[in-house]
């Protein structure tokens, strides 16, 4: 069975380099790497990654927890993380906690029992010990995506949901409309506090009044964007157009617009969030705004990285803002002559 010292010999390079590059990457040149990684496929090597990891004190585990794995925007998240991952030669778990502030924290034990090196959260809910962090020590590596609460100064990633929200809203205003209705995510969680308060600055924009019987709140799912149109249908409130929180909800408004015999968008235009890769395939395909899902994955893992150095090579905790934009297909069209009014 091949060992380091074969690998050395195969890629001309020393033992200590061959180590570097096995544990940390970014310390050796890209094309000294290249070689290594050759000669470890020429060889079949196969690294005892849980001996390194107990000479380093590390697990070269990274923990990505997760309220469920039924949103495809989780999905394209993970395969983010995954993408950097893999080329830091770390391995990604997933925990899934539904919601219970019990199974975070749970898994926020493994950090400290050395199954995982830290932490990447698509989670509104905090753990204990950063909710109550102990006096004296520090907190483990623990990264924010997304949800990003203010009074915690946790590494984190996220777009700009505020301006993102108002945008949609402006173009909605753009072709016409003044009675324009809302789909929220859950609104305990901060990224709905903020696309919510970006509707309600995108209104402002165009001049607008706030009418908060246009707005109905649901929970990212395709059901509850059928079932908050279905209210808002059922209310009588008179609209042209909806700006749901994401792409999933969009299309289950969409749903429900059909199943009342209303067309998208000669009756009324709907726009989502996010850009999943199905909204493009919808019928009509889906206005919405382009969300970097992998990126955001990819940016978290990089924090993670940074999270993970020796103490006096850590940069301070940070927060990286991604860029969205708007992506208008043909769920959107100007306003059209009658006002829909519920049925």
């Amino acid at each position: 069975m091949a060992n380091i010292k074969d690998i050395a010999r195969v890629a001309g390079v020393s033992v200590a380099t061959v180590s570097r590059a096995l544990s940390t990457p970014s310390m050796v040149r890209p094309t000294t790497i290249e070689r290594i990684e050759a000669a470890i496929a020429d060889l079949n090597y196969q690294p005892n990654h849980m001996a390194a990891g107990l000479r380093r004190q590390r697990s070269d585990n990274v923990l990505v927890v997760v309220p469920s794995i039924y949103n495809p925007f989780t999905s394209a998240f993970v395969e983010g993380i995954e993408n950097v991952a893999r080329t830091s030669r770390m391995r990604v778990l997933l925990g899934i906690t539904e919601g219970d502030r019990d199974a975070l924290n749970t898994y926020t034990a493994m950090i400290a029992g050395k199954q995982a090196d830290g932490m990447i959260l698509l989670e509104s809910n905090l753990p204990d010990i950063v909710v109550n962090p102990p006096a004296k020590g520090t907190l483990p590596p623990i990264v924010s995506a997304c949800e990003y609460p203010l009074d915690h100064a946790l590494p984190r990633v996220k777009i700009d949901n505020h301006e993102a929200s108002a945008l949609v809203v402006s173009h909605l205003a753009g072709l016409g409309h003044r009675r324009i209705a809302a789909v929220t995510g859950p609104i305990n969680l901060f990224m709905s506090q903020d696309r919510l308060a970006g509707y309600r600055l995108g209104l402002a924009r165009a001049g607008i009044e706030f009418d908060a019987q246009l707005v109905h709140e649901g929970d990212f799912t395709l059901q509850s964007g059928y079932d908050a149109m279905v209210r808002l249908l059922d209310a009588g409130t008179a609209f042209t157009a909806v700006a749901c929180s994401n792409d999933e909800m969009a299309l289950g408004a969409m749903s429900a617009l059909r199943a009342r015999g209303l067309s998208v968008p000669d009756d009324v235009s709907v726009a989502g969030f996010d850009d999943l890769r199905f909204g493009a395939y919808a019928s009509p395909p889906l206005t919405t705004v382009h969300s970097p899902t992998v990126e955001i994955g990819e940016a978290a893992m990089r924090l993670m990285l940074d999270a993970l150095l020796p103490a006096d090579r850590q940069p301070p905790a940070r927060e990286v803002i991604l860029p969205h934009r708007l992506i208008v297909r043909e769920s959107t069209a100007r306003v059209p002559a009658r006002v829909v009014a519920g049925t």
